[in-house]
């Protein structure tokens, strides 16, 4: 079977499947039809999709992928730099939630656009654990605890640099700081052989947080949880991850108690032009 099929009708020819293909494995030879494979096409392919989304005529069609899995690119959706702008700026790392579960169904969406992050070589690496039940991020909060408790023991020094003691102190006086009382926490995880396991699920994480605000949600990163999940046999059991896994990052996700009014400053950046 061939991998792709290109439409001799609609085709106008103007290379841009060839010249946008990462693998450069599709070609357009003098005097030929139309855009075929080349011969090391199977073995190259990435299955990015850019051949079919980049084809202003539709003419591109993979074995697995037609134009009309992919919907058209609605232009007048686009963002001009002002909403841009304050979308990025307004965005907050939320640590107060309302007492209030996130439906599965936003869940779920929030999952959806994170996998259009991009990945190397597009391997999409990422799986996701979810924590549905706030009464078990609750009861998992208590295991990084348990973690905290066994490395202040063990190197007290470096566990006041990395605050664990007084996450544990306020623990102990009824105030959770692990999780911050958020109803969810949902993990990325993959295969720790994959080298860019850190990477990839770095940029999906950042795409479900930049999204949430969309769905009025709050999300922050799990710093806490997610340092504990490799370390402590416990809690990475209790999260049912794949051995072979490894846990590259957390978010807390809920709605937000407060809303924000203004847009804080960054510092500037820090370039090197060369």
């Amino acid at each position: 079977m061939k991998p792709f099929e290109v439409d001799a009708e609609k085709c106008n020819r103007d290379g841009l499947c060839v010249e946008e293909c990462p693998a450069r494995i599709i070609r357009l030879d003098a005097g030929g039809e139309v855009p075929v494979p080349a011969d090391d096409f199977a073995s190259y392919c990435i299955a990015c999709g850019h051949c079919v989304a980049v084809c202003p005529t539709d003419a591109f069609r993979l074995n697995w992928l037609s134009p009309d899995d992919c919907p058209p690119m609605v232009r007048d959706l686009g963002l001009s730099p002002g909403p841009a702008e304050q979308f990025l700026r307004g965005r907050r790392s939320i640590r107060t939630f309302k007492e209030k579960p996130v439906e599965r169904a936003s869940l779920e969406k929030l999952l959806e656009m994170a996998c259009y992050a991009p990945s190397a070589k597009n391997n999409q690496p990422w799986h996701w654990t979810v924590v549905e039940s706030p009464a078990e991020v609750r009861r998992l909060a208590g295991l990084v605890i348990d973690y905290m408790r066994g490395f202040i023991a063990e190197k007290p020094k470096v566990a006041a640099l990395l605050s664990y003691t007084r996450v544990v102190a306020a623990w102990d006086m009824g105030f959770e700081r692990v999780c911050r009382g958020a109803p969810h926490v949902i993990v990325a995880h993959a295969d720790k052989n994959w080298g860019f396991g850190a990477e990839d699920t770095a940029l999906a994480l950042s795409y479900l947080e930049l999204y949430a605000p969309v769905l009025g949600l709050g999300s922050c990163w799990a710093g806490y949880f997610y340092m504990a999940v490799n370390a402590h046999p416990p809690l990475f059991e209790a999260l049912k991850l794949p051995a072979k896994h490894k846990a590259f990052g957390a978010v807390m996700v809920g709605y937000p108690k407060f809303r924000y009014h203004r847009l804080a400053p960054r510092k500037p950046p820090k370039v090197t032009w060369v």
